[in-house]
């Protein structure tokens, strides 16, 4: 078989082509751990998760109940390179207690993230004091946590001395200052007023 060479004796190969003209995805596979505390929610609500990522996302997944996880893979029909970890991260913020719906955002929204950190990374709190700290955070019948939520455009979940927050980039950084505020111990009156005037700053920067 002939083989054509370039003016540098090299040979030249056309351009591979793919039969279909449609771009594929190099096969890769993700597993996220699930909490044993979420795998009962797991189970309830599997037939709102797994739709999204095998019809939007276009990616294989399955439960496997034995290992705790959630098991995702690219397939022949996925097209974006980033659906991968956009179902990765979906899955594991319901893993770490974010409602279904706040978790579906990720897949639809390209500027929304997770920031995770614990009361000991901001101050160490043991015993009672770590119990008034996470207190403080969620006020009575959970109106602090709704009131910085409601302010900042995100979602918080409280588990245990770990604090998650979902939104976008300026936001999270609102809700984690006034979450590090309340650890450390400032009134909650005083947390409000300096949220609101962020709040407002950014409100009016874009």
């Amino acid at each position: 078989m002939d083989m054509t060479l370039t003016s540098e004796g090299k040979p030249a190969f056309a351009p591979a082509n793919d039969a279909s003209g449609v771009r594929r995805v190099k096969a890769q596979s993700q597993k996220v751990p699930i909490p044993p505390h979420r795998m009962t929610p797991l189970k309830a609500q599997w037939p709102k998760i797994y739709p999204p990522l095998v019809e939007h996302l276009l990616l294989q997944v399955r439960m496997n109940i034995k290992s705790r996880a959630v098991e995702l893979r690219t397939s022949k029909e996925t097209r974006d390179s980033g659906a991968l970890q956009k179902g990765a991260d979906f899955v594991r913020a319901f893993a770490l207690g974010f409602d279904i719906d706040d978790a579906i955002a990720l897949l639809r929204l390209d500027d929304l993230y997770m920031d995770s950190f614990e009361v000991k990374d901001v101050k160490t709190l043991q015993g009672d004091h770590l119990s008034r700290a996470i207190g403080r955070i969620a006020g009575k019948d959970g109106k602090t946590k709704f009131a910085i939520e409601n302010a900042t455009r995100t979602r918080i979940v409280l588990a245990d001395s770990k604090i998650h927050i979902l939104g976008g980039f300026q936001n999270i950084k609102v809700a984690r200052d006034a979450v590090v505020s309340l650890i450390l111990g400032s009134p909650p009156g005083k947390v409000y007023a300096n949220m609101r005037n962020v709040s407002a700053r950014m409100k009016e920067r874009f």
